[in-house]
């Protein structure tokens, strides 16, 4: 029954229909702005008394609201240097160990490590720092915070943009449509730590008009039909545990990746846990 529910998805226009709604979102007039921002907050348990801007009548745009600042102090970063923290606040859609290169993506689905990280035009060394590794899968509702934060100090070297469907990425999708992490645009981002190199990917999804990072603002849109890549020197960019690295306009998904014997994950993070951005979710090895 949930595989019909989701069969649809194949026949929408995703990019088009993207496109429109991302315009939508970006719009300064009054009345859609208003109309927007009023969906939401109906339909979904948004806690807006959080965020810097606390009236919903105060917010530019569609976006402005969705990607909201947080008040200082709402959110507690861990500051135990053994330990790495929430970048999202959400839930964990999965977590373990990567193993024979495959991760787990619900019951009965899996992809690979290397498609995930472009396939074919993914340069085989980067793949191979995180064979047998471990990986966290984490989901962003609409209802929650959608600024992405480090986990851990670390420091920039190399994005990849691979293009890619747009399926949601809600969990009744995720349980139906196999390899769905790996088949969505995204974009991967690959950083140095003190516990060795770390990936986090940022998923697009059905109606995300944008995934953007704070070194290089807007990546998408446009939408490119090719694989994108860009290296960064070591001194570049590098980013405090808890600081700002990127944002989604409309949710999606992260998905953070370690080599192995780097991180064990703790028990509070496995599926289904809730997630509070600064939280203790994983100590290293």
């Amino acid at each position: 029954m949930e595989k019909l529910k989701t069969a649809y998805q194949y026949l929408l226009p995703q990019h088009a229909l993207t496109r429109l709604v991302g315009k939508l979102a970006q719009s300064k007039n009054r009345f859609i702005k208003k109309a927007l921002i009023g969906f939401f907050l109906k339909n979904f348990d948004i806690n807006l008394s959080e965020a810097v801007i606390d009236n919903p009548d105060d917010f530019e745009t569609f976006n402005d609201f969705f990607t909201r600042a947080l008040k200082p102090g709402i959110r507690t970063i861990d500051s135990d240097p053994q330990r790495l923290v929430s970048p999202v606040d959400g839930v964990v859609s999965q977590s373990g160990d990567i193993i024979d290169g495959d991760i787990f993506q619900a019951k009965g689905h899996s992809f690979t490590l290397a498609e995930l990280l472009g396939g074919n035009s993914v340069d085989s060394d980067l793949v191979d720092q995180y064979m047998d590794g471990t990986f966290s899968t984490m989901y962003l509702a609409p209802k929650d915070y959608h600024r992405i934060h480090m986990p851990v100090d670390a420091s920039l070297k190399s994005m990849t943009y691979i293009p890619g469907r747009l399926f949601s990425v809600n969990p009744a999708t995720v349980r139906t449509i196999p390899r769905l992490f790996a088949r969505n645009e995204r974009l991967v981002a690959h950083f140095e730590t003190a516990f060795g190199p770390m990936a986090m990917v940022l998923v697009g999804a059905t109606i995300v008009g944008s995934i953007e990072t704070v070194w290089s603002g807007v990546v998408t849109p446009p939408r490119a039909s090719n694989v994108r890549s860009w290296q960064y020197e070591s001194s570049q960019h590098q980013f405090s545990k808890g600081e700002e690295m990127g944002r989604f306009l409309l949710g999606s998904t992260v998905i953070l990746l370690f080599a192995k014997d780097k991180m064990n994950w703790m028990e509070s993070s496995n599926a289904s846990s809730p997630l509070k951005l600064g939280e203790a979710i994983a100590t290293a090895c």
